[in-house]
């Protein structure tokens, strides 16, 4: 089907504004750009506080006064290279309040100041700390779950198949979870809206440098052995039509289920990646945010 009409109004103004391929833009400005299309929510959440995991910059967002939530450590998107606690602070206030759960926004270091693995290697850290100090930060420590958008999304089902801590749930937004970067829809939806297969590349370089291994699970979690995803908690896998990104999340999820894994797989026809994020001008994204949260509780309650 051809774009949703809000989707369609939102491709035709960045159309219109993106003048300068977002690739050819420097790290600094591309940096700005991302946060000024994604600012500060404004919804109102019961409790929201700056923590540290460690040395990892976090966000604390709690619905209630009600202790030993249960929590979904949250890895943003942006390719590694940008995006930060700010950029999804309206989707972090959306999942705690439709949720009923905690959230823990994660600040992991961006590429190319620090390649692969060095943002794996935080969210380990972070998600090992919340476990660790579940009492003080008012959480249950044995109902945690994951969760991330397209960077994100490979970073949480990375940290799931690492098996740091047991999980309840993962959620897994447009993932990237192949570095080969082969999928049939990498070249279909090429030059689709907000993410490129340019741009894939570009991201895809910054996080894996000279030298990383693009076969490493914990770089490409499809490459995980079926014993390994036999152990996966179940998951929600989104998809978008127009997504470069769409044939590796969902071959993904129909890995999990092929290893008897509880994974809901929904495609958003339609839609462009990115969508989960726009939730003051999209109504697939109010509709994608109420699955996710609903499947959320369903697993942390």
């Amino acid at each position: 089907m051809p774009l949703h009409p809000q989707a369609q109004a939102v491709a035709d103004f960045y159309a219109a504004v993106r003048t300068v391929p977002f690739e050819s833009l420097g790290i600094d400005e591309a940096r700005a750009t991302y946060a000024a299309g994604n600012p500060v929510g404004t919804e109102e959440v019961y409790e929201i506080r700056d923590v540290l995991a460690g040395t990892i910059p976090c966000r604390l967002y709690k619905p209630s006064s009600r202790n030993y939530l249960g929590l979904m450590v949250f890895f943003h998107g942006g390719g590694w290279t940008i995006g930060d606690l700010n950029t999804h602070d309206t989707v972090c206030r959306s999942l705690a309040n439709k949720s009923g759960h905690a959230i823990l926004a994660v600040d992991y270091r961006l590429a190319p100041e620090h390649v692969y693995p060095a943002a794996f290697d935080d969210c380990v850290t972070a998600v090992k700390w919340a476990h660790d100090n579940a009492a003080a930060l008012g959480i249950d420590g044995t109902r945690l779950a994951v969760g991330g958008d397209s960077a994100g999304g490979n970073l949480a089902a990375a940290v799931a198949l690492a098996e740091v801590v047991p999980l309840k749930f993962q959620m897994l937004i447009y993932p990237s979870v192949d570095m080969s970067m082969k999928s049939p829809s990498i070249e279909e939806n090429a030059h689709a809206p907000v993410l490129t297969k340019s741009v894939m590349l570009w991201f895809g370089d910054n996080y894996m440098g000279k030298n990383g291994d693009r076969s490493a699970i914990s770089a490409s979690p499809i490459h995980a052995s079926d014993d390994v995803l036999k152990r996966m908690p179940p998951a929600i896998v989104i998809t978008a039509q127009y997504d470069p990104l769409r044939d590796e999340g969902e071959a993904y999820g129909k890995r999990l289920v092929e290893n008897g894994v509880s994974v809901t797989i929904t495609r958003y026809n339609g839609a462009f990646h990115g969508f989960f994020n726009m939730l003051a001008i999209l109504d697939d994204a109010q509709s994608a945010h109420a699955q996710a949260a609903m499947l959320l509780k369903k697993y942390l309650d």
